[in-house]
């Protein structure tokens, strides 16, 4: 096996060299990361050269209006000759145990391949789609006068962060956007911000970026889009619509079931692309301690959990819901719901039922009805709108 550590300032060179190869990025490199907020983590062969890298960003997430601390995963590379030999296993083992002693609950990563992954817990619950529209076919809505629109400055940043966290906090699954990579700027993170604002209160804002050129390949990429009001929404839309004659193509990634995507033609996308993204618990009885649950639902269910990459969650637990709040605690009940890591994370995220978890073979039961389980699944279905 590798021997896996943190990685230090002697070791960026040859990390970031390795994840070069890996993703084919840019030969020259980039100014060193911030050291909070992060930990990376290497693996070395016995000579003591770097053979595969991992980074844990010290996220939180919402869940239904509570910040949850998340070990989120981002650039795993494993050297070519060392490739199938356990080394992201090593990494991947090393960074949850890691994760879990600094209080994180939950991890999620998007993968460029989802075996490995699978074989280590994560599950895939989700996709992020950025979409193509033409901008000829986006409506044009007047502008409500009660509405004031402008062009927004770095001194709107502060309020574009709060709106986001009025329309997240609520949701499950979406960063907090607290980490350092999102709040170390003082510029304005794309080359124009248009703000919606209601007695001189933001309701609404896109960020945007113009791209090159004016003519049938011109596209307006919108970084970030989001309302909190439906005359927000519309006259956000609007003024994109407005890009038709120099940027044929809208380019956006829109928040399934928000405001803004209610008021956009969506039967007229395309696909530009799509990740998928795959979450695992890193603690389960933390993960479901530290979110909120719907304040409507209410049970009790034990199941018994096989998690072979964190052991601290293998066993019988006895789940109880009420009041926005749940616990598990472990159980010496004999359990008829035999559910795996894999399986627990698509009931967490909402995107799977018990008896679709059976047919998959995430769960196995005795009982005939394993849908008491499903108590696990209660809450809106999980999405992300930040890539990393």
């Amino acid at each position: 096996m590798p021997d896996v550590r943190e990685l230090t300032p002697d070791d960026l060179n040859d990390a970031w060299q390795l994840g070069r190869l890996a993703f084919g990025s840019d030969p020259q490199p980039p100014p060193p990361p911030a050291a909070t907020g992060r930990t990376a983590y290497g693996a070395f062969d016995p000579t003591g050269h770097l053979i595969g890298k991992a980074v844990d960003l010290h996220d939180e997430q919402w869940w239904t209006g509570h910040c949850v601390p998340a070990a989120d995963i981002a650039g795993v590379a494993v050297a070519a000759e060392a490739r199938g030999t356990g080394v992201a296993r090593a990494l991947l083992t090393t960074l949850l145990r890691n994760a879990r002693d600094r209080g994180a609950a939950i991890s999620t990563l998007f993968p460029t391949t989802a075996a490995p992954y699978r074989a280590c817990g994560w599950e895939i619950t989700g996709q992020l789609r950025t979409l193509d529209l033409p901008t000829a076919t986006l409506p044009r809505h007047r502008t409500d006068p009660r509405l004031t629109v402008r062009t927004g400055t770095t001194a709107d940043l502060p309020a574009t962060t709060e709106l986001y966290r009025r329309v997240a906090h609520h949701r499950n699954g979406l960063l907090t956007r607290t980490h350092r990579r999102f709040t170390a700027t003082d510029t304005l993170p794309y080359d124009g911000l248009t703000v919606v604002e209601h007695d001189g209160h933001l309701v609404g804002y896109a960020g945007w970026d113009r791209g090159r050129g004016y003519g049938p390949d011109a596209v307006l990429t919108v970084e970030d889009i989001l309302a909190t009001t439906a005359e927000a929404a519309r006259t956000l839309v609007g003024v994109l619509a407005s890009w038709y004659s120099v940027t044929p193509t809208l380019r956006l990634t829109p928040l399934p079931g928000d405001t803004i995507s209610t008021h956009l033609p969506l039967e007229q996308a395309r696909e530009h692309e799509r990740h998928a993204w795959m979450h695992r618990p890193v603690d389960i009885a933390r993960a479901v301690a530290a979110r909120g649950w719907p304040t409507h639902t209410r049970g009790q269910v034990t199941f018994t959990l096989t998690d072979d990459l964190a052991d601290w969650n293998t066993g019988t637990w006895h789940l109880t819901v009420a009041d926005g709040h749940a616990e598990l605690r472990r159980s010496s009940t004999d359990a008829d719901l035999h559910l795996t890591v894999r399986g627990f994370a698509r009931l967490y995220t909402g995107t799977a039922t018990a008896r679709t978890l059976t047919e998959t073979g995430l769960l196995h039961h005795s009982t005939p009805d394993p849908s008491p389980l499903d108590l696990l699944a209660a809450g809106p279905t999980a999405h992300l709108i930040d890539y990393f």
